[in-house]
């Protein structure tokens, strides 16, 4: 059951990756609506939201969000470096630019593992190669 944000499935883009063990894994990524308004409500927190204030860790990460109404996002968010945790009013740049910083990341996570994946697949070949050319494996190993 999905939670009543006010959101529709519209307002997602998922990305799917299928890793080496076969287990596939979706990045939901939140999309802002075209033409959504700014705010310009004085009390929302304007911060770099990927920076935790206890630890100048660079980590901090979203664990819930809602839209209270049109510009102004309420966020939890967490350090995984020192635990620190948090909830804030955001306005729409602030958000937007967390959320492109968030997809930038994921981006670069996906990368990681492929290449990962690439590299660990690139050696059980060798290392296979290298035991039927040294005669290492036999009938009796089927």
């Amino acid at each position: 059951m999905q939670p009543d944000n006010g959101l529709c499935m519209s307002d997602f883009q998922v990305k799917r990756i299928i890793l080496p063990s076969g287990k596939a894994v979706e990045i939901v990524y939140l999309q802002s609506a075209p033409g959504a308004p700014a705010t310009s409500d004085e009390n929302l927190v304007a911060a770099a939201l990927e920076l935790c204030p206890e630890c100048d860790g660079e980590l901090v990460h979203p664990t819930a969000w809602h839209e209270l109404s049109p510009g102004r996002w309420e966020i939890e968010r967490r350090c995984p470096e020192c635990e620190w945790e948090s909830t804030g009013v955001h306005g729409e740049a602030d958000v937007q630019r967390y959320d492109a910083l968030l997809n930038e990341g994921t981006d670069s996570l996906i990368e990681h593992v492929e290449q990962l994946a690439h590299d660990n697949m690139a050696a059980e070949i060798e290392r296979f190669v290298a035991a039927l050319r040294d005669d290492h494996i036999t009938p009796f190993d089927f």
